[in-house]
């Protein structure tokens, strides 16, 4: 029997063909609603009556909202870009989304579940319970916990939320527990690792949890004792909202350079951590990115687990937060069909056999090592909404321990009760945000029961974006443009990791990086949301900047492989890229990929010709 996923059979796709069945599917589910609703209690007379109806207000307030849905089409038609697209929207992260996804939300959506209150939601939060699990089995926490956020904004926010309470529940215990860390030092105290301080935590009674949580950093003091917290350059944005929200502060956060391989330098990581311990700074927290969302890069997650272990002997612990909000579905690709983490002698030969790739793909044994390690964390961001193809919006975090959630925990009276508290469905006292879509919950459990997250289900799907990603790249590397005599050179970004491809369009000869950048923005305006005919553009682009006051001089490389010398570097300080986050599950077949890469060059082309 073969146990490979069609994934192609999932999606509506770009022309609608598998519309009909999206639309059978919905409508069925549609009718048993409405049956459902008619069927209760049958002796309740109706709330609206056939005399409702015939009233002359009734029919205009009908009238009304047909309008309004009608103009609601009208502007959703030329303001919505075509992200269904096969092979030619190649912007922000959007694609076609799975269609039983789709179907779970406008289902669960009719249900109207509120996920933090589980007298609201007793289906949805018991499938927000399994999707929580279905987290901890991708990143192999065995005894971990995750639950689905509003977004990785607020996943991420979470893991600092969970960092900052666990390094300063050492301090709490020696304000209300004294016993239990006797003969400690402050800077022991600071250094405890999270399993210590769970330890301990696991030999206290309610009473004492609660005076030690009051204690903690959620009091507002010693947030400043706890020490710095380490992120790349290529972090998410939403890492200084969290630093400010969180009472950190900016000023606590200290960015470690990338390489000229955009991933994270573990080697001024180490640096900069010997030098804090060595001045006793303690470090709240590193963050380790896998799937940065301009370059598609994987840090070396392996590396610094590696080194935390050396630092732990010299007493000098921190907290390991993964952010794969994009990359994190991709640890699927790892995972044969019993859902273990195969080793890496024998993940060609899983590929192989699963059909994961039609094109010569070879992932790196860097790559395999970041995603293996994630497990040695404490904590991941993943979202659903990315490369887990469910819509909007649907975040998520997976933590090592499921006890680990106590130490943030709150309980609100009007929804929950201390005694029905350790009822796993009751995600309201654990989490950040409060009210939520049950309706999202349902979306991503189908999404995960139909595809399973091992190489059969999401890894071939995860595989397919690679594979055109790569594709993509090798494409650019060999293309030029010969324009009113003028002939423009393709430079593509080294490899990435994952699906995400930048590339400069650069006239033969210049040497004025300015004049280069300023090329590429006009491209860039061309194919994009900024062209007013979107929908009737024949390829669609996004772009970034690498600036030196941010990337450092790790983009000169790359600057020198296009033929400008490093003063001219200095002297502008950026570089512009198109950049194409690849998502899109149909270009590893050859035909479809052949068509559309020779129309997105002509499309290239032809705006080239516009702005030179």
């Amino acid at each position: 029997m073969n146990d490979d996923m069609n994934y192609k059979s999932l999606f509506i796709g770009d022309k609608s063909e598998n519309g009909s069945t999206y639309l059978n599917e919905l409508t069925k589910l549609v009718q048993r609603h409405l049956g459902w609703r008619e069927n209760y209690i049958p002796s309740d007379i109706p709330a609206i009556t056939n005399s409702d109806k015939t009233k002359k207000e009734y029919q205009d307030s009908l009238k009304r909202q047909h309008e309004v849905l009608s103009e609601l089409d009208q502007r959703l038609r030329p303001g919505t870009i075509p992200w269904m697209s096969a092979g030619r929207y190649w912007g922000q992260m959007n694609s076609d989304t799975l269609m039983p996804s789709m179907l779970a939300y406008c289902y669960a959506m009719l249900w109207n579940s509120n996920n933090v209150a589980l007298e609201s939601s007793m289906a949805t939060s018991e499938m927000e319970s399994e999707v929580g699990e279905d987290f901890a089995k991708l990143f192999d926490f065995k005894h971990g916990w995750g639950h689905i956020t509003h977004d990785g904004s607020m996943a991420n926010l979470e893991g600092l939320w969970y960092a900052r309470q666990f390094k300063s529940m050492p301090l709490a215990f020696k304000e209300v527990v004294p016993e239990t860390v006797e003969g400690k030092s402050e800077w022991e105290l600071l250094n405890m690792s999270v399993e210590d301080v769970l330890k301990i935590l696991s030999k206290l009674t309610p009473k004492q949890i609660d005076a030690v949580k009051a204690h903690s950093s959620r009091s507002g003091k010693n947030i400043q004792k706890l020490g710095k917290f380490i992120v790349p350059y290529t972090k998410h944005y939403s890492w200084l909202k969290a630093l400010d929200i969180s009472g950190v502060g900016l000023d606590q956060m200290i960015q470690i350079p990338v390489k000229s391989d955009f991933r994270m330098d573990i080697d001024k990581l180490e640096e900069t951590i010997k030098d804090l311990a060595s001045k006793h700074i303690p470090i709240l927290g590193v963050v380790a990115v896998v799937g940065t969302t301009e370059e598609g890069q994987v840090d070396e997650v392996d590396r610094i687990v590696k080194f935390r272990k050396e630092m732990e002997k010299q007493g000098v612990y921190f907290y390991l937060h993964v952010d794969a909000a994009y990359g994190g579905y991709g640890r699927a690709l790892f995972k044969d069909q019993e859902g273990h983490f195969v080793e890496y002698d024998q993940l060609a030969d899983m590929l192989k056999k699963h059909h994961v790739f039609n094109y010569p793909i070879r992932i790196s044994e860097h790559v395999y090592r970041g995603f293996k390690a994630i497990k040695d964390a404490e904590s991941v961001t993943v979202d659903p909404h990315k490369m887990g193809y469910v819509p909007y919006s649907a975040g998520g975090i997976a933590i090592k321990y499921e006890a680990m959630r106590n130490v943030i925990s709150y309980f609100a009276p009007y929804v929950f009760e201390k005694k029905t508290a350790s009822v796993p469905d009751m995600l309201g006292s654990y989490i950040i945000g409060g009210s939520k879509a049950g309706a999202t919950a349902a979306a991503v459990w189908a999404a995960h029961r139909t595809l399973p997250l091992n190489v059969t289900g999401y890894g071939r799907l995860v595989g397919a974006s690679i594979e055109a990603a790569q594709r993509f790249r090798d494409f650019l590397k060999n293309l030029t443009f010969n324009v009113k005599g003028t002939e423009v050179e393709v430079y593509p970004l080294d490899n990435p990791d994952f699906n995400m491809v930048d590339w400069v369009l650069k006239v033969k000869g210049e040497t004025s990086l300015q004049k280069t950048n300023a090329l590429n923005e006009k491209v860039f305006d061309f194919s994009s949301m900024y062209d007013s005919h979107v929908y009737a553009n024949r390829f669609l682009t996004s772009h970034t900047i690498f600036r030196k006051d941010t990337y450092g001089d790790s983009p000169l490389p790359f600057i020198e492989r296009m033929g400008f010398d490093k003063d001219e570097w200095n002297k502008v300080g950026s570089i512009t890229l198109l950049r194409a986050a690849i998502m899109t599950p149909y270009l590893n077949d050859d035909k479809l990929f052949d068509f559309y890469s020779k129309g997105i060059a002509k499309s290239m082309g032809e705006k080239l010709n516009e702005v030179l």
